[in-house]
């Protein structure tokens, strides 16, 4: 039977680790050590890693677990990453032998111009890095926001029960900018005192469910009429388009304390 173990980084990252009891591939992993030290802990040898985009706090540990053990290292093949030896792109399939795993690979590129998500359909998990976060999604440093706005269709186009595996705990500021512009959304105050209370007792909000998401995120949500009229009042929504909202919402959130 194949799981997930949560394992905590720097300020607020999370890397995962998909393992049988025996084997394990490690996911995003900024950091080796707690790497390591989470596959001693539970008696995991490594057999792959899985990198979703370039950015240091999720490959940086690549390195460190490479002098420890030899694995495949799989990773966008856009985005020039260094330890990458199976580079993949949009509709590949990656194979994980030992853990008999398949994962669909899915291009989202807004965050990082090649950034990847991983699917894996039989388990109901996606892997999607800084592209979609609980209740909010990653900055768009070298993309546009019509790609960003795309990458999130594309994603919230998977099945409902879908477990959101991110990379940060920002769940708790997103949910704060989210209140701001859909202060009427019923789910979405349920929601923010449910995570409130897990953070409050140490417990991640993450992973979440791709209903929740839809049902809460106002990155998957820019066409509701609530946020659309406190964009306009707020005096950001310039055109009245789609992509004019979903731009102007990123653009607000970039800003917001």
């Amino acid at each position: 039977m194949l799981n997930v173990l949560t394992v905590p980084a720097f300020d607020d990252n999370y890397l995962w680790l998909i393992h049988d009891g025996r084997h394990a591939v490690a996911v995003d992993p900024g950091d080796a050590t707690p790497i390591i030290k989470a596959l001693d802990a539970h008696g995991l040898s490594l057999c792959a890693i899985l990198l979703t985009h370039r950015h240091a706090d999720h490959v940086g540990g690549v390195p460190g677990l490479l002098q420890r053990w030899q694995v495949p290292v799989y990773g966008p093949r856009h985005d020039a990453i260094a330890s990458v030896t199976n580079p993949v792109d949009d509709g590949d399939r990656v194979h994980v032998a030992q853990l008999g795993l398949a994962l669909a690979v899915i291009g989202v590129p807004g965050h990082t111009r090649g950034h990847v998500a991983y699917h894996a359909a039989q388990t109901g998990w996606l892997f999607c890095g800084d592209t979609l976060f609980a209740a909010g999604c990653g900055r768009i440093f070298e993309g546009t926001p019509a790609q960003m706005a795309a990458s999130l269709a594309r994603l919230a186009a998977l099945p409902d029960a879908t477990l959101v595996y991110c990379a940060h705990e920002y769940t708790l500021a997103n949910l704060r900018f989210a209140r701001t512009v859909e202060p009427g959304n019923a789910a979405l105050m349920e929601r923010s005192a449910a995570d409130t209370t897990r953070r409050a007792a140490g417990v991640p909000t993450v992973p979440s469910t791709m209903a929740l998401e839809k049902a809460t995120n106002p990155f998957l949500r820019y066409g509701e009429k609530e946020i659309l009229e406190n964009l306009r009042k707020a005096g950001r929504l310039q055109e009245d388009t789609p992509l004019a909202a979903f731009t102007a919402l990123r653009e607000w959130k970039n800003v917001f304390k």
